[in-house]
């Protein structure tokens, strides 16, 4: 579902990825008159769906040859409208990666919908793949049906659920969980806290087969904008999975965590060859594949050291979005060392 941009329909602002909300919140009230004006001088735009679900205000806008899905002003998805494969933003390229970790990929959960940009790519590029998706709006899923050209089908199936809950009941093992779920608040687009902690990871790692892989979308960066959310995340990943990796995108303010099971680790090299391998036997036919590989990074966040673990208890997301979090851990005093126990 994944990444927002800046609210309101029309001109530049649908086509520049998180950033363009970053701008948008900074310059205010001013921005805010400014980027409606703009909107209608822009070239001509088109809502083409409106309705208010219990969860999302939500859009369909047709705009100079994309369709943009927008909830609650965040856009979620863009679409080519001559070609749906195209079109799509560049980070949701990244969730084919699972590849590199499950050669043999047959059968994936994905927690989240929007616009099915990942789905329709999984139906286009890997027909015998079994993709399951879990969509808690039935809205976005009718959505995606009729605007989108998300087809449910054998190897296409979606059900109307939260995602933690459906994780906790199924009994089935995937090869890859991939997690792009996203709601809007008082900081714009967030993660549900239910979605982010311990607690979860630990269930989502019992519903993976041998060396299987969560892919899970963070919008934030290395350094600077919601950072610190993305060392939260990669934290509390790595206090479940024994190797986590970044790949952060190129194009917005994404990035995709990717938590292996298996507790290897690995290099850029190690996986530029596996690419190549499974590249050549006709596996991946994604353009690009390649490329994105080579966005591999293996040290956590520079933050990640001061970053605390979410659990149930304790997920302050909108804390860490604003970064209040992270300042009142810096200044609190250090805890005393606990006695070591008598034998």
């Amino acid at each position: 579902m994944g990444a927002g941009v800046a609210p309101g329909p029309g001109g530049s602002a649908m086509r520049f990825g998180v950033r363009a909300r970053r701008v948008a919140q900074v310059a205010g009230v001013a921005g805010v008159l400014f980027a409606g004006a703009a909107a209608a001088l822009a070239a001509p735009w088109h809502v083409v769906f409106e309705a208010t679900s219990p969860y999302h205000h939500i859009r369909v806008i047709d705009e100079d040859g994309m369709r943009v899905l927008s909830f609650d002003g965040s856009t979620e998805t863009q679409m080519s409208l001559s070609d749906p494969l195209r079109g799509h933003f560049e980070y949701t390229e990244y969730f084919h990666l699972v590849w590199l970790w499950q050669s043999r990929l047959s059968n994936v959960l994905m927690i989240g919908l929007g616009g099915a940009s990942v789905q329709r790519a999984y139906a286009h590029y890997y027909p015998e793949v079994t993709v399951e998706t879990v969509e808690l709006d039935p809205t976005v899923v009718q959505v995606a049906r009729d605007y989108f050209h998300f087809k449910e089908g054998p190897k296409q199936k979606v059900r109307v659920e939260d995602g933690r809950v459906f994780v906790r009941r199924t009994t089935r093992a995937y090869d890859a969980i991939v997690i792009d779920a996203y709601t809007a608040g008082r900081y714009g687009s967030f993660i549900p806290y239910h979605l982010a902690t311990r607690e979860f990871f630990e269930l989502a790692r019992r519903r993976l087969g041998t060396n299987g892989v969560v892919a899970y979308n963070v919008i934030g960066s290395l350094r600077g904008y919601q950072a610190d959310i993305l060392g939260a995340v990669y934290r509390t990943l790595n206090a479940v999975f024994p190797r986590v990796y970044l790949f952060p995108a190129r194009e917005s303010d994404n990035v995709v965590l990717v938590a292996t099971c298996a507790s290897q680790p690995v290099t850029l090299r190690q996986l530029q060859r596996r690419a190549d391998a499974i590249v050549r036997g006709r596996r991946v036919s994604l353009p690009g594949f390649r490329t994105r590989v080579a966005a591999f990074r293996s040290l956590p966040p520079s933050n990640a050291h001061r970053s605390p673990v979410l659990t149930d208890d304790y997920a302050p997301v909108d804390g860490l979005l604003s970064g209040r979090t992270l300042r009142a851990l810096e200044a609190a005093p250090a805890a005393p060392a606990s006695p070591r126990p008598r034998k």
